[in-house]
């Protein structure tokens, strides 16, 4: 038998507000599936400099809002899908990395959407790990 994984990708807010329900409806069908936040994907804009970004402030605010549905309807959080590269580029802002609208130039080098750099990526994982332990300590 295959498995069924759903993507979220559609901001904090709007994440907050739809999946409890998104949630309860697949408990409903009876489905077990594979839950994954995609939060680079709902929050891409373009500057006005016409740079198509991602501010990682936003990133990180819809990885909480997933984390936090996922423990307050008793679902399991399943996987992070990011947009990054290990590379020292400035394509999304915001993070520890200090990248802003004005920096963005400097090595921007994507051929398609932005990418979290490095640190902003590392930055993301120990949040995540930071949850996950979290997570852990509370099922104990």
């Amino acid at each position: 038998p295959g498995k069924i994984t759903i993507i979220v990708r559609m901001g904090a807010e709007k994440l907050r507000s739809n999946l409890p329900e998104l949630i309860n409806a697949v408990r409903s069908e009876g489905k077990h599936v594979v839950w994954v936040s995609d939060p680079c994907h709902g929050n891409t804009f373009q500057t006005e400099t016409g740079y198509k970004t991602r501010d990682f402030d936003a990133i990180r605010a819809e990885l909480r809002a997933f984390f936090d549905v996922h423990d307050q309807m008793g679902s399991h959080p399943g996987g992070v899908h990011l947009e990054m590269t290990g590379e020292d580029v400035t394509e999304c802002t915001g993070g520890e990395s200090g990248v802003n609208q004005d920096t963005l130039k400097e090595r921007y080098i994507t051929a398609c959407d932005p990418r979290l750099n490095g640190s902003q990526a590392l930055e993301l994982s120990f949040l995540i790990a930071d949850r996950m332990q979290k997570r852990r300590e509370m099922q104990a």
